[in-house]
């Protein structure tokens, strides 16, 4: 139980890699508050998790609005009694081409992406600080964040600056024993991904070690970077991809 006695905010949870992410902390002893803005998904993410017998609450809420990733942090501390870890996990994706851009999609992507991530990280490593005991925080990256994608350059930009801020706050936050890092995901498995019949073909076809990740591949890795013998790895960011990116093909059917 490496998680006993510790408490955990994971937002985007309500499946895919976030839930992931929250049950497998929560089987190793972590009791987790989780986010989605879905209400139903949070729930009923939730309440799968306590099935299981882990110890879970929901709070559905918009991850990019400052407002709520303070109650967040309140709704934890005074739930479970405290914070030690934090994985910023929601995030939107929306394609499109460069030229034809809106500028409503692009403050929606940054809005969620960066704003709620930095405002979360600054309310979660505030009560940290507090608490004296140190803790950690994980930001959701992206291989986009290293390497170019055909119509994601808004999301691209907010994945790089996600990883220039966890090697940033590393002055902020090794004072109060707080780590931060960044695990940069590619091509992944999820619900998101169920509908596409071609998904798992061409990722395949073009990821070196035959076949795109799993949501298993992200929580390991996830759970590598919050774990206690840890504690020295701060400011980096890991890519989990299969090695996509070491030769980075477009994914074209």
């Amino acid at each position: 139980m490496t998680f006993q006695n510790q408490t955990a905010i994971v937002t985007g949870a309500g499946q895919g890699i976030g839930f992931g992410i929250a049950q497998s902390l929560c089987q190793q002893g972590a009791r987790v508050l989780l986010n989605d803005l879905d209400s139903v998904l949070c729930d009923e993410a939730a309440e799968r998790i306590r099935q299981d017998g882990g110890t879970c609450a929901g709070l559905a809420g918009d991850a990019s609005d400052v407002a709520f990733t303070r109650q967040l942090v309140q709704t934890a501390v005074e739930r479970f009694g405290g914070l030690d870890l934090l994985v910023a996990n929601a995030g939107l994706t929306l394609f499109g081409d460069f030229f034809d851009y809106e500028s409503v999609r692009f403050e929606q992507v940054m809005n969620l992406n960066l704003r709620g991530s930095f405002f979360l990280t600054q309310a979660a490593a505030r009560h940290m600080r507090e608490q004296g005991r140190g803790g950690s925080v994980l930001l959701m990256s992206s291989v986009v964040g290293h390497q170019a994608h055909p119509g994601l350059a808004a999301y691209a930009m907010t994945k790089a600056a996600l990883e220039m801020l966890a090697k940033n706050l590393v002055i902020d936050l090794s004072p109060h024993g707080i780590t931060i890092n960044a695990l940069a995901p590619g091509a992944t498995q999820t619900e998101r991904t169920l509908d596409d019949p071609t998904y798992v073909p061409i990722w395949s076809r073009i990821t070196p070690m035959g076949r795109p990740s799993t949501v298993a591949d992200m929580t390991h890795a996830a759970l590598f970077l919050l774990h206690p013998n840890s504690r020295h790895i701060t400011g980096q960011s890991l890519v989990v991809d299969g090695g996509w990116t070491s030769v980075s093909p477009p994914p074209v059917a």
